[in-house]
C-alpha cells in the first residue's frame, strides 16, 4: 500500500464515507455510525488502500502535530502515526470502530505515546540503576582489592624490619605493651623502645609511600595506639 500516491479513484464520485475525514458539526449520531460502518466495509473490500490514503493524507499532519504535544520530537512522533496507520493496514479485515474513525485514530496516537513515554521512563530509570550499580560495584570491587593488597604489603613490611626493631613493634602493636613494659620486658631503656619504634615507623612509611594515602592512616593509627 503506497499512502504517498494520488488516488484518482477517489475524485470519480462522491462518496458518503468523507464524512468521516471532515465531520461536519450538524452530523447526528446515526449518522456517524453509518459513516464509520461504511469506512470499516470498505476496509474489508477491494478499497481498503484507498480508504487508509484518504484518511492518511487527511489526518497524518494533524496526528503528527498531537502526538509531538507528547513526545516533543518529530521523527518520533511520526514514527508514532506511521505506526497506527500501518497496524491499521495490517488489521483491516478486523478492526472495529467502537468511536468514528478519528477519534479512534486521535486515541491510538494519545495511547502509543503514553506507552512510549512510560517504556522509555523504565528503560532509562533501568539504564541509571545499572550504571550506578556497575560503578558502584567497581569502586567496591576496586576497594576490596586495595585493601587485601594494602594489608600483604603491610604484613611483609613489618616482617622486613630488623630484628630487634621488628620485636619491639610486635610487641607494642599485637601484644599491647606500652613502652615501659616493652623496656623491662626487654631489659632496655624506654628511649631505646622510643628509638626503635621511630625507626620502624619510618621503615614502614618508605616501603608504603606507594600506597597512601591508605597507608598513611595505618601508620598515624600506629602513632595514636
Amino acid at each position: 500500500m503506497s499512502l504517498a500516491s494520488n488516488p484518482a479513484k477517489g475524485d470519480q464520485k462522491n462518496r458518503s464515507d468523507v464524512g468521516i475525514l471532515h465531520p461536519a458539526n450538524g452530523n447526528t449520531h446515526s449518522e456517524m455510525e453509518q459513516v464509520k460502518d461504511e469506512f470499516a466495509i470498505r476496509l474489508r473490500t477491494h478499497e481498503a488502500a484507498a480508504a487508509i490514503e484518504e484518511l492518511f493524507r487527511t489526518h497524518y499532519q494533524p496526528l503528527c502535530n498531537y502526538a509531538r504535544y507528547f513526545l516533543k520530537d518529530k521523527d518520533e512522533s511520526e514514527e508514532i502515526v506511521q505506526g497506527i496507520f500501518y497496524r491499521l493496514w495490517q488489521k483491516r479485515q478486523s478492526v472495529h470502530f467502537s468511536t468514528s474513525v478519528k477519534s479512534y485514530l486521535f486515541t491510538a496516537v494519545r495511547n502509543n505515546c503514553l506507552k512510549r513515554i512510560n517504556h522509555m521512563k523504565v528503560k532509562n530509570e533501568y539504564r541509571e540503576m545499572i550504571l550506578s550499580g556497575s560503578e558502584h560495584s567497581s569502586y567496591e570491587t576496586a576497594d576490596r582489592v586495595m585493601s587485601r593488597e594494602l594489608e600483604k604489603q603491610i604484613k611483609a613490611a613489618m616482617d622486613g624490619l630488623p630484628e630487634q626493631c621488628g620485636l619491639i613493634f610486635r610487641l607494642s602493636r599485637h601484644g599491647n605493651l606500652t613502652y615501659a613494659e616493652i623496656a623491662e620486658h626487654l631489659d632496655i631503656s624506654v628511649k631505646t623502645v622510643e628509638n626503635q619504634m621511630g625507626k620502624a615507623l619510618r621503615i614502614l612509611r618508605e616501603k608504603l609511600k606507594s600506597y597512601l594515602p591508605a597507608a598513611l592512616l595505618f601508620l598515624i593509627n600506629l602513632l595514636n595506639g
